[in-house]
């Protein structure tokens, strides 16, 4: 995977906790460095840690499902993206100020679920890892910490077209890997 994709795939991942991340800058109003750094460390720890669990779980099952692994991972992302899609015309989202063990946890994990699949497709890509999971908890934590300065100053304006664009780049990725396996792009 070239460092253009994992960027586009790191980006396409991060906006369900971008999308987070504003309205937890909406709920606080006026915020400090540390919220911003708060919300960083718990999307992008999870953004990290979730495809390098789904990545194990893949590994495990690689070899089982070579033949067809770019038509798993192209489902994968396009039902994860189209999810996306789907709950940005879904209900509003309740604003909760609170940043404590609990609710941070709660929601991390909930916008890192897609990462989990995703790690399932790296282990069939045969993706360097490591790299990967760093970069795509380093691009979470970024946009998460601008999410919540976003958020902050802005409305709630562009919450849903962050969700729409991000299922968007999840399942045009999935459609490059499909093409790719059949050598139509390259």
């Amino acid at each position: 995977m070239k460092i253009t994709e994992l960027f586009i795939l790191a980006v396409g991942l991060s906006m369900d906790a971008f999308a987070v991340s504003i309205c937890k800058g909406l709920s606080l109003g006026k915020i400090k460095a540390k919220h911003m750094c708060i919300a960083g460390a718990w999307f992008g720890g999870f953004q990290a840690l979730m495809p390098l669990i789904g990545y194990f779980l893949g590994s495990f099952l690689a070899d089982m499902v070579t033949k067809c692994s770019h038509w798993i991972a192209f489902v994968l992302l396009a039902i994860i993206g189209a999810n996306m899609i789907r709950e940005a015309f879904g209900e509003e989202e309740k604003l909760n100020n609170d940043m404590g063990f609990k609710t941070m946890l709660l929601m991390a994990v909930a916008t890192s679920i897609d990462a989990l699949a995703v790690g399932v497709t790296f282990a069939f890509l045969k993706v360097n890892i490591a790299a990967a999971v760093s970069f795509i908890g380093a691009t979470a934590f970024v946009l998460s910490a601008l999410g919540v300065k976003i958020g902050s100053i802005f409305c709630g304006r562009y919450e849903k077209k962050a969700e729409i664009a991000g299922g968007c780049i999840l399942i045009l990725i999935g459609i490059k890997i499909v093409l790719d396996a059949y050598g139509i792009l390259g």
